[in-house]
């Protein structure tokens, strides 16, 4: 018989033969004034910076709030109003037409993207070996997002079995910190680019977003037209610039 001690961020897996440590998933709902608005999966930690994350990038915060975690009943309490009706939001499930395309590139309602800072490519391609993430390290089953200033020092970075659920917590704590909007700071993941995330970026005004994986093309549309600097595939010491090169000296 498996048994499995759940230990934060990790869990012990005893199993005949093996034991492991593994990612904690956990599902957490996120209420509003008491209102039941979402749930999602996630690594337990920082419950209150995904929740101000996950809002701010729906467009249904615009800034700081009080956010109270309960650990042991999986949810988190947010201090309301909202800017908006959140039945108002539209969800995109398809990317393989370009009518489903435009319109999710219709639903993301940004601000604009101040230009700048212009950063060096060899710099961009560093960043993904600067992400701390010790609990990737005893697992191997994490994601990671990280906030740099221009000049690469690492501000915060966050750990989550869901790469959406560690950009949001960046950007939570980038809330609570009054670092948000980002700009100019920088933002690098762990894994591939998708819109999303690039969604994500764009409603926290993020001028260069960096990925050790491959964007999507919706992605790399989406970049495009917020202004945002898109790179993927850093690593080794290289990088491929798909948007908005003339911040990458």
């Amino acid at each position: 018989m498996t048994r499995v001690e759940v230990r934060g961020a990790y869990a012990r897996v005893h199993a005949p033969g093996l034991e492991d440590e593994v990612a904690v998933e956990e599902p957490l709902e996120i209420r509003v004034d008491g209102r039941p608005l979402a749930i999602t999966m996630r690594t337990p930690g920082h419950d209150d910076e995904l929740a101000l994350g996950f809002l701010h990038g729906e467009g249904l915060i615009d800034g700081p709030r009080e956010a109270s975690p309960t650990l042991e009943a999986n949810t988190v309490e947010v201090e309301g109003p909202l800017t908006r009706d959140p039945a108002s939001r539209s969800f995109y499930t398809t990317s393989s037409c370009g009518v489903c395309g435009k319109g999710a590139l219709e639903e993301v309602q940004s601000r604009p993207i101040p230009a700048g800072p212009q950063v060096d490519r060899d710099l961009l391609a560093r960043l993904p070996e600067q992400l701390t993430q010790p609990t990737f390290e005893r697992t191997g089953g994490l994601h990671a997002t990280g906030l740099f200033t221009p000049d690469g020092t690492l501000v915060e970075v966050r750990e989550d079995v869901g790469r959406h659920n560690a950009m949001d917590k960046v950007i939570g704590w980038a809330l609570r910190h009054g670092v948000a909007p980002l700009h100019p700071h920088l933002l690098c993941v762990s894994g591939r680019l998708s819109f999303e995330l690039v969604q994500k970026a764009a409603m926290a005004g993020a001028p260069i977003l960096v990925g050790v994986g491959a964007p999507s093309s919706l992605a790399i549309r989406l970049a495009d037209d917020k202004g945002i600097t898109l790179a993927g595939f850093a690593r080794a010491g290289r990088v491929n610039i798909y948007t908005h090169v003339e911040r990458v000296a």
